[in-house]
C-alpha cells in the first residue's frame, strides 16, 4: 500500500469532477517499469466483484485499464487520462466504470496511479437525456410545419418542411442568407415589427399572416409565431410556420385552424358541449395512442384517461395542470388549455412529461452526487442545498434555508478567517466572476473543521448583479493529508527518517547557504565493511543498524543542521556556521566516537567504523549541492585508501587525481586493442653460468596523453575495476609470442616468466586463457613459469592450491613471488605444487649492510632447497650483492646490475 501512497496527489479539479459521479472511487497504481498493479480497498465492489479473490480483481483491472496502461509508456511526467469502459458482470446488466489517472515518477520509477468510479446512474441518465433531445429533434425534423431559426438577420437553421416550403433543393441554399430574402415586402415589415418586440428569452409574437417566396418564383401563404431564443449562446428567433392555403380556402373552419397553428406541437381536441370528441389531430394520436377514428365520438374523459371538464377549466381561468393517461395506462404530464366555441370547446394538451421528467433526474442527480451543492439567492440568503451539503457542513436543510450563506466560518490556507465580503459565494453573486476550485477550510456546526474544494458560478447568466448563484464544494480532507504524506516521503529516506539526498542538495545551494554566516562544512560518512553485516547476518539486521546509526547522527549534531542518508550505507551531516578545517575534524572525530559504540541487534553487540570525507565551502563558493557531495564522496574515498576508519579533506588535487584515476580506467579498457600496452623482458641470469636462461615479462603502458603509466599505478587500477583479467590474459599471449620467436632466433632454451595477480587467481578464465596461449603459439608448457605473491596465496589458500594444481596439471612451472613479505611459512609452502621461490628484494638490498639480511636470505636458501625449490633473489643493484648471493649458493638473480627491463628486439641473449 505504501507504493500505492507514493504518488504526488490528484489536482482537485479531478477530484471535483470524480464527484459528480455516482459511485465510490478507489485509488490504483501501476507501475510501468514491472507491470504490478495495486489499489486500495473497495475496488472490487467497484467492479461489482465484491468478496472476489484478489487475482480475480487484478485481472479485471488490469484488463480495463490495459489502454491506460500502453498510453503511459510513451507519456509524459503528469499527463492526465480519462478513460469509460463497460465492465460485464455475469447474470448482471453490465456496470460502467470511470477511470481517471495521472503518469508520475517516485523513487526513479514511473507509475500510472489514478481512480476508479461506479459510474453507471451518470451513464442511463445522460443516455436518457440524449434520447430527450433526440425525440425532440427528431419531432422537429419532422414536424410538418416549418421551423426555422435566423440570429442577427441570417437563416441559421431550417427544417425539411421549410426547405418544402420555399421549394429549395436542400438546406444549404437556405442557410446564410437573409430571411427577408423569402419572405414576401408586403409582409416584411410587419414581420421585423413583431421580431423587435421580442426582448426577453421565451417572448412569443402573436401567430400572424405572411406571404413566403419559394424558389420557383411562386409564393405560399402562411402563419407564423417567432420565439425569442438561443443559438450557440447568442440571441436569436425560432419560427413557426405552418402552410394556412387550405385553412383560407376553408373558412368555416378558420377558427379552428387557426388554433391548430398556433399550437403546432401540441394535442388539439375539439368537443361537443357535452364533451364528446369531434376533432383529434394527428399529435392527439402520438400523445394519447388513441387513432383519430377510434377517439372521436367517445367522451374525452375516456381517451385521456382521467376526468376533464373544459367549463370547470373555463372557469378556474382556462390553463390547467393534469394527469392524463396513455392508452398503455403510463402518465402524461399534461398543461390543458381550453378555448369556448360557438358548439363545443377547443382544448389544447400540451405534454410536458419528458420535460418534467428530465426535471425530476436533474434533482434526483444533485440529491444524490457526493459533491455538496447550495443555492444563494440574489440577497446573499440560501434558498436550496442538497444532501451532500447537510452530511458535509453539518447542517439541517430547514435550518439553513433562508439563512446568510456566511453561516459557516471560513478560513483560508494559511489559517487566517476569511471575511463574509471574501466569501467565494459573496464574490461571485456581487461580481458575476466564478470561483473555481478555490480551497477553504470550514468550521462545521460541532466544531470541527475539513478542507472544502469550492466552485461558484452564477445561475443565469443573462442576470445583472447582484445575482442567484450556485455554490458546489467537495472535501480533500484526505487529499491534503495525503498530499502532507506525500511530500515527507518526498523529501525524507523511508528507512531512516533522515532528509534523502534531494533535500541534501537543495540544502547545499549557493542560495541556501548564502542565508548561513561562516563556513559549511559537508561530511560524507561511509560504514566501513557495512557489507559483512549485511551478507553474515541479513539485510533486516543491516536495516536495524543503519537506523541506528541515522539516531545517533540526528542526537550528535546541532540544531539547525542537516543530517540525511544517502542511500545504502552512506550518510551526510551539513553543518552550518563552522569556524573552520579544525572544528570540522573535531566534529568528525566526535561522529566517529558516538557510531563506534557498540550497537546491540537481536541480542548481537555489533561494532561499526566510518570513513568521512569532508568539504569546507565558504558562502561564496559558487558549489552547487551535486558538486560538494561528489568532493566530499571523493574525500571519503581517499579516507578509505588511507586505511578505513578515517576522516580526509577534500582538495583540488584530490579531484584531479581522481578525474586521472577514472580517466585512466577508461583508457586502460581500450588499451590492448589500441595497441598501447607492450611488454618489457628483464634477463634472469644462473649464477654458475652467468648465462640468461630466463627472462620475466613485465607489463607497460604508453598513454597517449600521459606517456609511459607506471605499473605501480596502473596494474592497482586493473585489479581493482577486474580489467586485471582481460589485460593479464592479452600480456601472457603476447609474452608467448615473444618468446617463441626469441627462442627460435636466439636461444631455444630460454624461459619465460609471467606474473599472475590474487585476482586472476579467483578467475576461472585462468585455466583456459593459459592453455590458449601454450596452444595457439606452440610454447613448450614446460618453459612458462607462472609468478604468484605470497599474500595472494595466503588470501584463500583453498581455491589457490586448486588453481596451481589445474596449472601444474597442464604442464606449466610455478614460483612464488616477493617470498617474506607475507604470512606464510614453508611449511604451508610445501603444500602447494611449487618450483621456484623468488626471494623478495628488500632481503637482497640488505646484504653487505645488514648481517640479519644475510642471515635471512641463507636460511630462505637453505630451506628451498631442502625442498628442491629454485631460488631466484630479486633487486641486484651492485656487485657485492651478487657475490654475496654466489656464496650462499643462491641460484639465480635478476635485477638492474644484470639487466635492466627492455623490449624484446633490444634484448641481449649472447
Amino acid at each position: 500500500m505504501k507504493e500505492l501512497m507514493g504518488d504526488a496527489g490528484f489536482d482537485h479539479d479531478l477530484v471535483v469532477e470524480l464527484a459528480l459521479s455516482v459511485g465510490a472511487a478507489v485509488v490504483w497504481c501501476y507501475d510501468v517499469s514491472s507491470g504490478d498493479i495495486s489499489w486500495r480497498p473497495g475496488l472490487d465492489e467497484v467492479l461489482g466483484m465484491a468478496g472476489a479473490q484478489e487475482e480475480l480483481v487484478r485481472a479485471r483491472l488490469a484488463e480495463l485499464i490495459a489502454p491506460l496502461t500502453v498510453a503511459a509508456r510513451t507519456a509524459s511526467e503528469w499527463q492526465a487520462f480519462e478513460l469509460e469502459q463497460p465492465c460485464s458482470i455475469p447474470d448482471r446488466k453490465p456496470r460502467w466504470i470511470q477511470f481517471r489517472a495521472r503518469v508520475s515518477r517516485h523513487a526513479g520509477r514511473r507509475r500510472l496511479v489514478g481512480i476508479a468510479a461506479d459510474v453507471t446512474i451518470q451513464h442511463h441518465q445522460q443516455q436518457e437525456l440524449t434520447d430527450l433531445a433526440d425525440r425532440y429533434r427528431l419531432l422537429v425534423d419532422l414536424a410538418p410545419e416549418a421551423i426555422v431559426v435566423h440570429e442577427a438577420g441570417r437563416v441559421v437553421y431550417a427544417n425539411p418542411a421549410a426547405i418544402r416550403f420555399v421549394r429549395a433543393d436542400s438546406a444549404d441554399d437556405i442557410l446564410g442568407r437573409p430571411i427577408t430574402d423569402f419572405v414576401h415586402s408586403g409582409s416584411a415589415p410587419e414581420m421585423l415589427r413583431r421580431i423587435s418586440e421580442l426582448t426577453v428569452p421565451g417572448a412569443t409574437s402573436d401567430p400572424a399572416e405572411a406571404v413566403l417566396l419559394r424558389f420557383d418564383g411562386g409564393t405560399l401563404d402562411v402563419e407564423s409565431v417567432s420565439v425569442r431564443t438561443m443559438w450557440e449562446g447568442r440571441p436569436a428567433f425560432q419560427v413557426i410556420m405552418r402552410d394556412v392555403t387550405a385553412q383560407k380556402a376553408a373558412a368555416a373552419s378558420l377558427r379552428f385552424q387557426a388554433a391548430l397553428v398556433a399550437h403546432v406541437s401540441d394535442a388539439l381536441v375539439a368537443t361537443t358541449a357535452q364533451g364528446v370528441v369531434t376533432s383529434w389531430n394527428p399529435t392527439a394520436e402520438a400523445v394519447y395512442g388513441h387513432s383519430a377514428a377510434a377517439a372521436i365520438g367517445q367522451p374525452i374523459q375516456d381517451v385521456v384517461g382521467a376526468p376533464l371538464d373544459p367549463e370547470a377549466i373555463l372557469d378556474a381561468g382556462g390553463v390547467t395542470q393534469a394527469v392524463h393517461h396513455n392508452i398503455d395506462g403510463s402518465d402524461l404530464a399534461v398543461r390543458v388549455s381550453v378555448a369556448r366555441m360557438d358548439d363545443g370547446y377547443v382544448l389544447i394538451c400540451a405534454d410536458e412529461t419528458a420535460r418534467r421528467r428530465a426535471e425530476q433526474h436533474f434533482t434526483t442527480v444533485v440529491a444524490a452526487i457526493e459533491e455538496g451543492v447550495i443555492v444563494v439567492g440574489a440577497s446573499g440568503l440560501v434558498e436550496s442545498l442538497n444532501p451532500a451539503a447537510e452530511r458535509l457542513l453539518g447542517v439541517v436543510a430547514k435550518e439553513a434555508i433562508g439563512a446568510p450563506a456566511a453561516m459557516a466560518v471560513l478560513y483560508d490556507e494559511t489559517g487566517a478567517r476569511i471575511p463574509p465580503s471574501s466569501y467565494p459565494s459573496a464574490h461571485t453573486r456581487l461580481t458575476g466572476q466564478p470561483q473555481n476550485g478555490r480551497i477553504v477550510c470550514v468550521e462545521r456546526t460541532d466544531g470541527t473543521r475539513i478542507w472544502l474544494s469550492v466552485s461558484c458560478r452564477v445561475l443565469n447568466m443573462e442576470d445583472d448583479p447582484p445575482t442567484a448563484v450556485v455554490v458546489s464544494f467537495n472535501d480533500i480532507t484526505e487529499r491534503r493529508m495525503l498530499d502532507g504524506q506525500l511530500e515527507h516521503e518526498a523529501t525524507h529516506d523511508a528507512l531512516t527518517g533522515l532528509f534523502n539526498r534531494t533535500v541534501a542538495i537543495d540544502r547545499l545551494s549557493p542560495t541556501a547557504r548564502g542565508h548561513r554566516s561562516g563556513p559549511t562544512a559537508i561530511l560524507f560518512i561511509d560504514l566501513d565493511k557495512f557489507k559483512v553485516i549485511n551478507d553474515s547476518l541479513g539485510h533486516s539486521v543491516g536495516d536495524k543498524v543503519l537506523r541506528v546509526v541515522g539516531a545517533r547522527l540526528s542526537k550528535s549534531m546541532r540544531r539547525g543542521d542537516v543530517v540525511g542518508r544517502l542511500g545504502g550505507d552512506e550518510f551526510t551531516v551539513i553543518a552550518y556556521g563552522m569556524t573552520g578545517s579544525d572544528e570540522a575534524m573535531v566534529l568528525a572525530e566526535h561522529i566517529r566516537t558516538e557510531l563506534n559504540r557498540p550497537i546491540a541487534v537481536d541480542g548481537r553487540n555489533l561494532h561499526v567504523d566510518v570513513s568521512i570525507g569532508i568539504v569546507i565551502a565558504g558562502p561564496d563558493d559558487a558549489r552547487d549541492g551535486d558538486d560538494l557531495l561528489r568532493d566530499a564522496d571523493l574525500a571519503m574515498y581517499e579516507a578509505k585508501t588511507q586505511g578505513r576508519g578515517r576522516h580526509a579533506f577534500f582538495d583540488v588535487d584530490l579531484r584531479m587525481r581522481t578525474q586521472r584515476r577514472l580517466q585512466l580506467e577508461q583508457d586502460l579498457r581500450e588499451a590492448p586493442r589500441k595497441g598501447e600496452l607492450w611488454l618489457a623482458y628483464q634477463p634472469i641470469v644462473d649464477l654458475r653460468t652467468d648465462r640468461t636462461t630466463t627472462v620475466e615479462g613485465l607489463l607497460r603502458w604508453t598513454h597517449p596523453r600521459y606517456g609511459p603509466i607506471s605499473p605501480v599505478e596502473f596494474i592497482p587500477l586493473a585489479e581493482e575495476s577486474d580489467l586485471i583479467n582481460i589485460v593479464g590474459a592479452h600480456m601472457l599471449r603476447k609474452a608467448a609470442t615473444d618468446i617463441v620467436e626469441l627462442r627460435t632466433r636466439h636461444n631455444p632454451d630460454l624461459h619465460l616468466t609471467v606474473n599472475l595477480s590474487a585476482r586472476q587467481i579467483d578467475d576461472p578464465r585462468l585455466i583456459p586463457a593459459v592453455r590458449d596461449a601454450i596452444r595457439t603459439t606452440g610454447l613448450p608448457p614446460g618453459t612458462l613459469c607462472l609468478e604468484i605473491t605470497e599474500s595472494a596465496l595466503m588470501r584463500d589458500p583453498k581455491i589457490a592450491a586448486a588453481t596451481l594444481a589445474a596449472l601444474r596439471d597442464l604442464g606449466v612451472r610455478l614460483a612464488i613471488d616477493d617470498f617474506g613479505t607475507g604470512y606464510s611459512s614453508l611449511a604451508q609452502l610445501l603444500t602447494l605444487p611449487l618450483d621456484t621461490l623468488k626471494i623478495d628484494q628488500s632481503f637482497v638490498a640488505g646484504l653487505g649492510q645488514s648481517k640479519d639480511a644475510e642471515a635471512i636470505v641463507t636460511s630462505i636458501v637453505a630451506m628451498a632447497h631442502a625442498v628442491d625449490l629454485i631460488v631466484v633473489a630479486e633487486g641486484v643493484e651492485n656487485p657485492l650483492q651478487l657475490e654475496i648471493l654466489r656464496d650462499l649458493d643462491c641460484d639465480q638473480a635478476q635485477g638492474y646490475l644484470l639487466g635492466r627491463p627492455v623490449a624484446a628486439g633490444e634484448l641481449k641473449l649472447g
